[in-house]
């Protein structure tokens, strides 16, 4: 299809939108909420607002939420009324209508930026610092097995787009999610997404389908939009057997709920295993978890990386390598204040990156030095202290020489063949 051919569909499909049309092209927005044909929300700068748009009837909304749906292969209908679709441009779009909604459609949706967010823009933001970022890339290039975490709306999608950009561009990637939203600038992407029943019930694809399919497709890497399920415990056996650098998000409010969490959708599998097992398996796969809240004032930062060090029992024990620690609230702005700092622990993944040669930058290299660099530099300075004191002292002379008589034999001189013991009166014994 040509570029002119293109750009008639998506004005087409712009139109399409209605009311709404130019919410979605606000880029301003993050959320648009639509109760009904009469109340129209959006989400701007962690804000909810009310807005003066509104439908003509039910029967408006509706045409416009079947637009959306049905440009993605979807339906949405009084036999399904709960639809999970996107936007042309990859926005999360979620669709409730009647019966189950009573007083008319609803219609959400997350809406993303139309250039992905990069690293630099999350430390602009406030996010995350330059050390912890610089942490994670590392991280990322030593293939280590991440959990993005956090609660609704947190931007656990947006850190998880740009945690996957860290990925090098000569590995084959694959994403699968519910609704395509992940926007990789690599070329080699393998993009999977889950498929609804049709009407009769039928040709179901779940998440954990496709993750069992990804395995057979010489993954470099796999990027799961979501763990919500059963797919928890093959996405774990992956990471388990070799898929080392996977990374996927999940719902949980701590670090320590993201365990809680992964143990019960373990179970969800439906496999009978025991928890020990299973905290075991969790303990091997998980190397990072990054947790993410959305404060008071709207923003949302990253406000613990947390390292899953392995077991102690039947525990799994983790150490917190960055925290945020807030300050209290900005009297003049009401902006949450604080730093996000090193705990000054050493993180066990640092050996790994030294193993692998990747680079750490200064600022992380002077928090986290090569232990081994630091061992065989102190034996060096050692050796070198030791040379200047023997340099300092003077030579000695060798065995048999320069010391009292008969005390020893000079080096050349053969056992047995002393100077002779001298007798009384001087005399030496014949």
């Amino acid at each position: 299809m040509s570029v002119a051919a293109n750009s008639r569909l998506d004005n087409r499909y712009m139109e399409a939108l209605g009311p709404i049309r130019p919410l979605v092209e606000d880029d301003s927005l993050t959320e648009i909420m639509v109760n009904g044909p009469e109340m129209v929300y959006v989400e701007r700068k962690g804000k909810i607002l009310l807005t003066d748009i509104r439908f003509d009837d039910e029967a408006h909304l509706m045409r416009v939420i079947d637009t959306i749906v049905s440009s993605v292969g979807r339906r949405v209908d009084a036999r399904t009324p709960l639809c999970d679709a996107r936007l042309l441009d990859g926005s999360r779009v979620n669709a409730c209508i009647p019966p189950v909604a009573l007083d008319g459609p609803l219609l959400t949706i997350r809406k993303f930026s139309k250039d992905p967010y990069q690293v630099s823009d999350l430390i602009g933001f406030g996010t995350i610092t330059q050390e912890g970022a610089s942490f994670v890339q590392a991280c990322v290039l030593a293939r280590a097995n991440i959990i993005v975490s956090g609660g609704t709306g947190t931007g656990k999608t947006t850190l998880l787009n740009v945690c996957s950009g860290f990925i090098p561009i000569d590995e084959r990637i694959i994403t699968i999610e519910d609704a395509a939203e992940l926007q990789l600038h690599q070329e080699h992407v393998c993009r999977l997404e889950s498929r609804p029943p049709d009407v009769n019930g039928e040709g179901r694809v779940n998440i954990r389908d496709l993750v069992v399919n990804s395995l057979r497709m010489r993954p470099d890497r796999i990027v799961i939009g979501e763990c919500r399920s059963g797919e928890a415990l093959d996405m774990l056996q992956a990471m388990n057997t070799g898929h080392d650098g996977s990374m996927t998000t999940i719902h949980a409010n701590s670090a320590r709920e993201t365990l809680s969490r992964l143990e019960t959708l373990v179970l969800m599998a439906g496999m009978d295993l025991p928890l020990k097992a299973i905290r075991q398996q969790v303990a091997s796969a998980i190397n990072l978890i990054i947790q993410l809240a959305r404060l008071k004032d709207g923003s949302r930062k990253i406000v613990s990386v947390t390292e899953v060090v392995g077991m102690e029992g039947d525990t799994i024990t983790m150490q917190e390598i960055f925290k945020f620690e807030s300050r209290g609230a900005d009297p003049a702005t009401g902006k949450i204040v604080g730093d996000f700092s090193s705990t000054g622990i050493r993180p066990k993944i640092i050996d790994r990156l030294f193993d692998m040669g990747v680079p750490l930058p200064p600022r992380l290299a002077q928090l986290f030095p090569d232990r081994r660099q630091l061992q065989q530099e102190a034996l060096m300075a050692a050796a070198g202290r030791q040379m200047g004191n023997g340099a300092a002292q003077p030579a000695q002379p060798p065995p048999g020489f320069g010391g009292p008589p008969g005390l020893g034999l000079p080096p050349s001189m053969p056992p047995g063949m002393g100077m002779p013991p001298v007798g009384p009166g001087g005399s030496r014994g014949r």
